[in-house]
């Protein structure tokens, strides 16, 4: 019996598709347009127009949800494969290329974006110029499989069990720091319950909750819910407002180094600095590894081991002159 040939796909026909697969996976038109890089009306008309074009719906539509009919289920099981082979393919065509290709997304913490992808993500774009970059800093708990990004870095001791974890540079050190003019008149600071004597800026994190800061002297451990007039989201305020002597700020050592050394900034209970986990480069281990993530990563531990390699000297090289 002769095969019967394929329809031939255009290529509209393999871009619906692939929006229709998309959106499948996300439940969300807002999410899959913004992953697409097209705007939500232009996502919906191109539903609809693959929908017609087959004669069957796809995908229910509400208000708050997009779910698949049993058409729509059947057709992303079968896509997600040949997706998946198409993919593949490619990769093994790049593989054969001197230097990667393609698009990497990022899911990054605000701390992370500061202190890794702003400090060593010129070098590899410099490097990898056929790799392009997306990244999006959010402070919430994200799935990264879920919301279809490639890797993400957050704090190591709350990365998933499951996904691969890389470590980026040293354990880090979390202190509470204010400006000179603020401690003035202020009363001292011997223990951690003294903040409660002080104007603290408070810190909501992307999980929705106000931040209780945390303090270690050896095995002493405590946590202060400290107060304060202002609560903000991100550590950038927080300092900003803690060096116009607005109060009393808690973030990363890393992230306040100059205002420490210059004296914009003292760092209050210094005995009481806790040290926590890195931070982590993480990533799905079941998926094929994306075309330049791997460079990225060797770059990233290259150069932070560098930069740590030269901190002594340069420490050095200031106490001598």
């Amino acid at each position: 019996m002769p095969v019967k040939p394929t329809a031939a796909l255009s290529r509209s026909d393999l871009a619906d598709l692939n929006a229709f697969r998309m959106v499948e996976r996300l439940r969300s038109f807002t999410k899959a347009a913004v992953e697409l890089g097209i705007t939500t009306s232009a996502l919906s008309h191109a539903i609809r127009n693959l929908e017609t074009r087959l004669g069957v719906r796809l995908l229910n539509r509400t208000s708050r949800t997009v779910a698949p009919t049993e058409a729509g289920a059947s057709l992303a099981r079968r896509l997600n494969v040949g997706f998946q082979e198409i993919g593949d393919a490619l990769d093994e065509v790049n593989r054969l290329r001197d230097r990667p290709a393609g698009r990497l997304r990022l899911n990054v913490l605000s701390d992370g974006a500061r202190l890794i992808v702003g400090r060593y993500l010129p070098k590899f774009l410099s490097k990898y110029p056929e790799v392009e970059v997306e990244v999006c800093v959010d402070d919430r708990m994200v799935d990264i499989v879920a919301e279809g990004f490639d890797a993400g870095i957050r704090f190591g001791g709350t990365v998933p069990e499951d996904l691969v974890a890389v470590k980026l540079g040293a354990d880090l050190k979390w202190v509470a720091v204010a400006a000179p003019r603020y401690l003035y008149h202020r009363p001292p600071l011997l223990e951690p319950e003294d903040l409660r004597a002080h104007s603290c800026i408070r810190m909501r994190t992307g999980q929705g909750v106000i931040y209780k800061w945390e303090f270690r002297q050896g095995n002493d451990y405590r946590v202060i819910d400290v107060p304060g007039q202002i609560c903000v989201s991100e550590t950038t305020l927080a300092l900003e407002l803690a060096l116009a002597g607005t109060g009393i700020a808690y973030c990363l050592e890393d992230r306040v180094k100059e205002p420490l050394l210059n004296g914009a900034l003292h760092v209050v209970l210094p005995d009481w600095s806790p040290v926590e986990p890195a931070l982590c480069l993480y990533y799905p281990g079941h998926r094929r590894v994306p075309q330049g993530l791997r460079e990225l990563i060797a770059l990233l531990r290259e150069e932070i081991a560098a930069e740590a390699r030269r901190a002594p000297r340069q420490m050095t090289s200031g106490a001598v002159a």
